[in-house]
């Protein structure tokens, strides 16, 4: 079956070199819009989504996530923008619908011509006393967690192609 969005699942790849060029306003609108309309439990639209542009804030954020990671280098890959994905902590769908809101984000990016990755340990991040200063900073309620973040850009070089999927991954049951 040939289908756009089924060749843009096909053809997503992580990125991990991005320019310094940051995206456009249109471009980071569209991809937070198709964040707001990834499925939610009980459709609650639950998650909040924070992206940074701000040189000095990204590298606050990058500067945590190192730590958590113990790593020196920026997590975020020095992309030009990264975009956090939050959630309440009383919601038993938390992570499941902040992923969902993350897939829908590197989707969209992917099919106007951005790059992205997923990155890890916002959860972690935020559970600190700098990351719960810095969530007050962003002016985000009390209650929320760190669900993940994507970084977010325009690719500097060209992505790997998907490696062969493996075999066995699929059951079918009629």
């Amino acid at each position: 079956m040939n289908n756009s969005f089924l060749e843009t699942i096909k053809t997503r790849r992580s990125c991990r070199h991005y320019k310094a060029e940051q995206i456009t306003d249109d471009e980071l609108n569209a991809v937070l819009e198709a964040g707001t309309y990834a499925p939610t439990g009980h459709g609650k639209q639950d998650p909040v989504i924070v992206a940074v542009q701000n040189a000095n804030v990204r590298a606050r954020l990058a500067k945590m996530n190192a730590a958590i990671m113990g790593v020196d280098s920026n997590p975020y890959y020095d992309a030009p923008t990264y975009v956090l994905v939050f959630a309440s902590e009383g919601n038993a769908n938390a992570v499941k619908d902040g992923s969902c809101v993350l897939e829908n984000m590197m989707l969209a990016a992917h099919a106007i011509g951005l790059a992205t990755c997923w990155i890890n340990r916002e959860q972690e991040m935020f559970q600190t006393e700098e990351g719960k200063k810095m969530m007050k900073e962003l002016g985000l309620a009390d209650g929320l967690i760190g669900i993940g973040a994507i970084s977010l850009g325009y690719a500097s070089r060209e992505p790997r192609p998907a490696a062969p999927r493996k075999e066995g991954w699929i059951k079918i049951v009629k």
